[in-house]
């Protein structure tokens, strides 16, 4: 298993991920490939026997103290093996190479599995979004982590 930066030529292999994860809630096309482009997001993959197998995105603009989580997705194949606990550190080390104070995410009320990864990487919830998930009538917790606490004091 191994995890490099994603790029624009991902997008087919992210787009299979994205939609297999979030079905009717998938980002289309044009919205991924923007994200994938931009200047103010990174973006990782994990690839294993050539193959890619999770994605992940953090939204942290240039001089920002604040970044986002934008998603993190995996094939149910390799699902429960801590290669999410693996992307999501990738995330949190590059906002911190960014400077980065705060990061938020949103999870679902109803995804107890994300919830646990978060808080066990000392997130903590700090509000809710009622119905945030289209359909679904679903809540969204709101989560931060501030990386100096994290970090033991060094931002």
């Amino acid at each position: 298993m191994s995890l490099r930066p994603a790029s624009v030529d991902d997008l087919a292999a992210i787009m299979v991920l994205e939609r297999a994860a979030f079905g009717g809630d998938a980002w289309s096309d044009d919205v991924m490939r923007a994200e994938l482009a931009s200047p103010h997001t990174w973006y990782v993959v994990a690839e294993e026997d050539g193959r890619l197998v999770g994605y992940a995105g953090l939204r942290a603009p240039g001089g920002s103290k604040d970044a986002d989580v934008q998603t993190i997705a995996l094939d149910e194949t390799v699902r429960g093996r801590g290669l999410g606990r693996g992307i999501f550190r990738a995330l949190l080390a590059e906002a911190a190479r960014r400077g980065v104070s705060e990061v938020f995410l949103d999870v679902r009320d109803d995804n107890a599995p994300a919830q646990s990864l978060y808080a066990s990487e000392g997130f903590e919830a700090i509000g809710r979004r009622p119905n945030y998930y289209p359909g679904e009538g679903v809540d969204a917790i709101v989560m931060r982590l501030r990386l100096a606490a994290r970090e033991g004091g060094a931002a």
